[in-house]
C-alpha cells in the first residue's frame, strides 16, 4: 500500500494537492466566467470553432460532448495550425492556448483574423495574450502555475458560462453548485490510502498491465479521452481506447490473436444511465464476448443528477486514478519531458 513518503518522494509539484483543491479551482473559474463582460454583440454566429492543443482543448471538448443534443449552431473543436474551410465573418473561434504560446493555436488566431472570423481568447499570458490585448480582443485570462491538463476547470467553466452569455444557452449553470459539492465529497476520498479508495484500488489493478478504456461514442467521449491523456501524461504509460457503437464494427474483431497480450489487458468500461439503450445491449454483448480474454473488466458509472455532474465525476476519478499509477511506477506526474523536447526541436531553424 502506498505512503506519503511515497507520493512526496514522486510528486515534486504537488500535483496532490491540485487535485485535493479541484473543487475550489472550479469556484475559480467559475467566478472568472462570471466577470466576463462582452465587448459586442455576437447575433450572427453561425458556427463555433474552438482551436486548442492537448490540455488547452480539453475544455472545448467537454463543452461539444456535453452541449451536442442543446446548442443549436455547430461547435467544432479545432486541433490544428489550420481552420476548417466554412470558418469565415460569421465564425466565433475562441482560441484556447494555457500558456498562450502553442504554435498550432496561434497560427490558427492568424487564420482567422486573415478569414475576418470574430475572436475570443483564453489564456493565462503569453504571445496570445498579447495578441489579444493589443488588438482589443476579448480575453478571458486565467490563472498561470498549473500544467494545462490540470487547468480543466479554468478551460472549461468561463467558456460554458460564456455560451450562456451569448444566449446559446440555458439552465446548464444551475448545475454547477452541484459540481462542486461532489468534487468537495471526493476530496475527503480520494486522498486517503486505503483500500476503501477506489481511485487508488482501480491504479493497483492497472499497475504492470495496459488499460484499454470503452464507453459511448456521444456521451462519454471526452472522458474516455482524458482517461488516455492523463494515464499517458501522469504515468508515463501507455491507455489506448475506443468507442461504441463504432468499436462493434473493426475493433471487436481484433480481440482474437495473440491471446497471451490479451492478458495484460484491462477493459475499462465508463459507462453512463443515459447511455443509448442499444448502447447499453451492445456493451452487455461485447464484454460478454471479450472480457474473459482480458486481465480484468472494470465497469465504472459517474455519481450525479446531471450528466454534466457525471461526466466531472469520472474525469476526476481518472485523474486521480493516473496520479496514484504515476506513483506506483515511481515516476513523477508533472513533468512532460519528451513533449517538451519536440516543442523545443520544432522552433529550430
Amino acid at each position: 500500500m502506498l505512503n506519503e513518503k511515497d507520493i512526496k518522494h514522486c510528486d515534486s509539484s504537488n500535483m496532490f494537492e491540485v487535485l485535493v483543491n479541484f473543487s475550489k479551482q472550479i469556484e475559480e473559474a467559475v467566478a472568472i466566467g462570471g466577470g466576463i463582460k462582452l465587448n459586442k454583440e455576437y447575433p450572427d454566429v453561425k458556427n463555433i470553432v474552438i482551436c486548442g492543443m492537448g490540455g488547452s482543448a480539453i475544455g472545448g471538448d467537454l463543452l461539444r460532448s456535453v452541449l451536442q443534443y442543446e446548442i443549436k449552431i455547430p461547435l467544432y473543436v479545432n486541433r490544428n495550425y489550420r481552420l476548417p474551410a466554412f470558418a469565415g465573418e460569421n465564425t466565433l473561434v475562441i482560441a484556447s492556448s494555457y500558456s498562450g504560446n502553442t504554435e498550432e493555436t496561434l497560427s490558427a488566431y492568424q487564420e482567422a483574423k486573415e478569414r475576418e472570423c470574430k475572436i475570443i481568447c483564453i489564456s493565462s499570458g503569453g504571445n496570445l495574450s498579447l495578441l489579444a490585448e493589443n488588438e482589443g480582443r476579448l480575453l478571458i485570462k486565467i490563472p498561470r502555475g498549473y500544467q494545462p491538463r490540470c487547468a480543466i476547470a479554468y478551460s472549461f467553466f468561463p467558456l460554458l458560462i460564456l455560451m450562456n452569455k451569448l444566449g446559446l444557452i440555458s439552465g446548464k449553470l444551475k448545475e454547477i453548485d452541484r459540481i462542486i459539492s461532489r468534487m468537495k465529497k471526493r476530496s475527503n476520498e480520494y486522498p486517503v490510502l486505503t483500500e476503501d479508495n477506489p481511485a487508488l484500488r482501480i491504479a493497483q489493478y492497472l499497475q504492470g498491465k495496459y488499460p484499454v478504456i470503452y464507453s459511448s461514442t456521444d456521451l462519454l467521449d471526452i472522458a474516455n479521452l482524458r482517461w488516455r491523456g492523463q494515464i499517458n501524461e501522469n504515468a508515463k504509460s501507455l491507455a489506448f481506447g475506443s468507442l461504441l457503437p463504432e468499436m462493434n464494427h473493426n475493433e471487436i474483431l481484433g480481440w482474437q490473436e495473440n491471446p497471451e497480450l490479451m492478458k495484460k489487458l484491462v477493459i475499462i468500461s465508463l459507462e453512463d444511465k443515459d447511455d443509448h439503450p442499444q448502447i447499453k445491449k451492445r456493451q452487455k454483448i461485447t464484454f460478454g464476448l471479450i472480457s474473459n480474454l482480458s486481465d480484468m473488466l472494470l465497469e465504472i458509472e459517474g455519481e450525479g443528477e446531471s450528466l454534466l455532474e457525471r461526466v466531472f465525476d469520472l474525469i476526476h476519478l481518472g485523474d486521480w486514478v493516473s496520479f496514484y499509477l504515476a506513483v506506483l511506477y515511481k515516476v513523477d506526474p508533472t513533468p512532460v519531458e519528451k513533449i517538451n523536447y519536440l516543442k523545443s526541436k520544432l522552433t529550430e531553424s
